[in-house]
């Protein structure tokens, strides 16, 4: 997953209350052949940074570059997405964040998850993550 795909992503239960989602990552993977195309517009995320975890707007008032040649080379492979308004947490397996209503979850699937990064996952989401959590075994 790149980490500029967190300008959009919102979270599907609380919408815009649900902005921006907390990215925490276990696993990347660096492609050093990537290079911004010539002129872009920079930065290429208008609202979020998810490389910075700030709002670009945060980063230039406070006179920050924004990172745009160094963010497009790495892809987040492991990691997890967090609703800080509704608890909700969403694993990224394989480059792919799995944004899946409650009901298509798979319980022990993400239970499983947890269990394989348990030491790199916050306990907010081990403990009182949603749908699923440690203590929900």
């Amino acid at each position: 997953m790149k980490y500029r795909l967190l300008n959009y992503l919102a979270c599907p239960y609380c919408k815009d209350k649900g902005f921006p989602l907390k990215l925490i990552v276990i696993e990347t993977i660096r492609y050093e052949q990537r290079r911004l195309p010539q002129s872009p517009q920079k930065p290429l995320c208008d609202l979020y940074c998810a490389y910075k975890d700030s709002l670009v707007k945060e980063l230039y008032e406070k006179g920050v570059e924004v990172p745009c040649n160094e963010c497009i080379k790495i892809e987040v492979k492991t990691g997890v997405l967090f609703c800080f308004s509704c608890s909700r947490w969403y694993p990224i397996i394989d480059e792919i964040p799995r944004l899946l209503p409650d009901n298509f979850r798979q319980k022990e699937e993400d239970l499983e998850f947890l269990q394989l990064h348990e030491d790199k996952i916050p306990d907010n989401i081990k403990k009182n993550g949603k749908p699923y959590n440690l203590l929900s075994r």
